[in-house]
């Protein structure tokens, strides 16, 4: 259980910490920076690890029953729409209000669906699990109250008018459905995990490995939905010809290091759910992997000065919703052992 809890916690670190290279980046507007992680993240990536890592893999995907895959394809297309979303709301109101309630919702949502595939743990577990994301939802509201606040501030700092009429208003809903859609991927992974997990060891292959089959399908299947949307974007605004520009060898080293650890993320993610358990490894993994990412990522920001010109109510705001967001994430930890 710890060992799963500690996975877990580790794949939120990198999760929280993949988006920051982006602001890195040179001559690039968002879609020319993100259609380029996501084809590195969703396409290069995943055929590497899986082609060079996985013994017969071929075989394990030809062992995946036609009902799975075809589940786990249609939640990864719907969880590639959510994910594409996201980058889209950091565009809009930053990195550690963007992760807050995307993950938020993500952990609200995700963290419940995997009991639809596996069933209703016992009622004293079931009660605490629900105790925990409520704590986190506390965590959420405040990060949201807090990335209102540090708006405000920042436009009486600056004395400009607002950016976007409605920006933060536009940004917190394509976070929340965003992260609705991005539920797909908890789904997902309780359709197939266990199914590819056994079809993986049949071949030989260790536990971890599995997990990079597992993220094979989701990421391929959900990478589909994200490159329609980018090449139709990329085309409509005559952003193409961006791609050429000095800085091009140092944007490509940017985002395939934002690829990188998002994959892996996703892999450590699933290889915590194997340790966890079938009945909440998708559950307690989830909320735990998800919550560890936003505590991650608020503190990026706080580092790369997103809160620079906050006021002492808006930081205070975020300290409380940091803080909820830990003592969530240690009661959803303490129900897996009371399973």
């Amino acid at each position: 259980m710890i060992t799963g809890v500690l996975f877990a916690i580790i794949a939120g670190l990198l999760l929280g910490l993949y988006a920051l290279p982006e602001k890195f980046t040179k001559d690039y507007e968002f879609e020319n920076t993100w259609s380029m992680f996501f084809a590195i993240n969703t396409f290069v990536v995943p055929n590497v690890a899986a082609f060079l890592l996985i013994d017969g893999f071929a075989d394990v995907l030809a062992a995946i029953p036609a009902s799975a895959l075809i589940t786990m394809i249609i939640c990864s297309v719907l969880w590639g729409i959510g994910a594409m979303m996201w980058g889209k709301a950091i565009n809009y109101i930053g990195l550690s209000l963007g992760f807050s309630i995307f993950i938020g919702t993500i952990i609200l949502v995700g963290s419940l669906l995997p009991f639809i595939q596996v069933g209703l743990p016992k009622s004293n577990v079931f009660l605490t699990i629900l105790a925990g994301l409520a704590i986190v939802l506390v965590g959420v509201m405040a990060n949201g109250r807090a990335g209102i606040l540090r708006q405000k501030d920042e436009e009486n700092t600056n004395n400009a008018e607002t950016k976007k009429s409605g920006s933060i208003i536009t940004g917190i809903l394509i976070a929340v459905i965003g992260g609705l859609l991005a539920t797909g991927f908890s789904y997902a992974y309780a359709a197939g995990g266990e199914i590819i997990d056994a079809a993986s060891q049949a071949q030989g292959n260790a536990p971890w490995k599995s997990a990079i089959a597992v993220m094979y399908v989701i990421y391929m299947a959900g990478g589909v939905a994200i490159a329609i949307y980018f090449a139709q974007q990329l085309s409509a605004k005559k952003l193409w010809s961006k791609f050429k520009t000095p800085h091009l060898g140092k944007n490509i080293m940017l985002t395939t290091i934002m690829g990188v650890f998002n994959f892996a993320a996703s892999v450590v993610f699933a290889y915590a759910g194997f340790k966890l358990g079938k009945e909440l490894g998708g559950s307690v993994g989830y909320a735990i992997f998800n919550t560890a990412c936003v505590v991650t990522a608020i503190i990026s920001g706080l580092v790369t000065k997103e809160w620079i010109n906050a006021s002492a109510k808006a930081k205070n705001s975020l300290y409380l919703g940091l803080s909820c967001m830990v003592i969530g994430i240690i009661v959803i930890a303490y129900s897996n052992t009371l399973a």
